[in-house]
């Protein structure tokens, strides 16, 4: 069992409300609202925002080069990259960077960014990553399973590209770097003593992201 196992087996139902939450479902069978599609695009770009950050904070605590230049890599990808692409998205759905700048972040944004980033900052880079890890894993774990959904992947289906951006080879192979990354973090700093405290940071943050889908589907 790898580490990210072990996280998931100690949180199994909070993951499981998260991978499996009817926002998500609803993408697959292309049901789910337009209007919550797009309030959670606005607020997914808020939080790569702050996403950027966390990583930004995750150089200052790497404890070595290597993991500095990791974090750097992730930082300027997603300043340089998935935001530029995170708006040519937006913009097909007819949002504009504009209005997208100027939304507020709903309760559950706020929540979960400085959720993510408190760990960090009490915390060590462990902790941080860890904190991380329900989204940088979480989406592909989820966009595998909805590929396999018959005519999830359908060109009728509004949600198809989502769903093969997040199943793609390139982002399958970002999860499991995150995940060979957690399991030589955790060879490094987890402890008896730290395993409750870390498994906690996992299970707030896997909650924290199924409020967040649940925030979209109640402003469908």
């Amino acid at each position: 069992m790898t580490f990210f196992d072990a996280l998931v087996e100690d949180n199994k139902q909070a993951w499981k409300q998260y991978t499996e939450h009817a926002f998500v479902e609803q993408m697959a069978a292309g049901t789910l609202p337009i209007q919550a599609f797009k309030y959670y695009l606005v607020q997914d770009y808020l939080f790569l925002i702050e996403f950027a950050r966390a990583y930004a904070l995750a150089i200052y605590k790497s404890p070595n080069m290597a993991l500095m230049r990791k974090s750097l890599d992730s930082v300027q990808t997603i300043l340089n990259v998935e935001m530029g692409l995170h708006v040519q998205y937006c913009q097909s759905w007819g949002l504009s960077e504009q209005e997208m700048q100027a939304a507020v972040q709903a309760p559950q944004t706020l929540a979960y960014t400085r959720y993510v980033l408190d760990a960090g900052m009490r915390g060590d880079i462990f902790d941080l990553k860890v904190a991380l890890a329900p989204c940088v894993i979480g989406y592909g774990e989820i966009a595998r399973r909805l590929a396999q959904v018959p005519n999830a992947l359908d060109s009728e289906n509004p949600y198809a590209p989502w769903i093969k951006e997040y199943s793609g080879e390139d982002y399958l192979r970002l999860m499991e770097e995150a995940k060979t990354e957690l399991n030589e973090l955790a060879q490094a700093y987890l402890t008896n003593a730290r395993r409750p405290q870390i498994m906690e940071h996992f299970g707030n943050a896997t909650r924290l992201e199924a409020d967040f889908w649940q925030m979209g589907l109640e402003r469908g």
